[in-house]
């Protein structure tokens, strides 16, 4: 029988992960909350330039790399979701699927972009749910 005080084995979802670089981990964040600050300042339209632009400086930076990299496949998929949404509202039909699917893909948007910078700040990563893989 072990003491309280002996260290435990842990579980595969509780194991450490091996600490990034200050920087690193700021990379990662940044390239998390800056697809959306890009769109909240240019209407939506520069969500990718943000994400693509750490993807650029932290290159050699594995953690940032792999979290803008997600970031920008994430939102180029989103992208793509976003166009076919404003076709739909641009028929009268599709208003209603439309508007509806914009909330929706902005709330799970926003979702996924916090969750990742959180994750960054632990220094853990996270894979978002839909992509187009582009960059790696």
């Amino acid at each position: 029988m072990s003491s309280p005080y002996e260290p435990h084995q842990r579980d595969a979802d509780t194991t450490p992960v091996a600490a990034h670089s200050a920087s690193s981990r700021v990379g990662a964040i940044l390239a998390h909350l800056s697809a959306p600050i890009a769109a909240l300042l240019s209407a939506g339209s520069l969500s990718l330039l943000g994400p693509l632009i750490v993807w650029l400086l932290l290159k050699n930076e594995p953690f940032a790399r792999r979290a803008a990299a997600g970031a920008f496949n994430f939102n180029l998929s989103f992208w793509v979701l976003y166009l076919v949404s404003w076709v739909l509202i641009f028929t009268v039909i599709g208003a209603v699927i439309g508007i509806p699917l914009i909330v929706v893909l902005f709330v799970v948007s926003a979702w996924c972009h916090i969750k990742g910078a959180v994750r960054a700040a632990d220094d853990r990563p996270y894979d978002y749910p839909f992509q187009i893989r582009v960059l790696s």
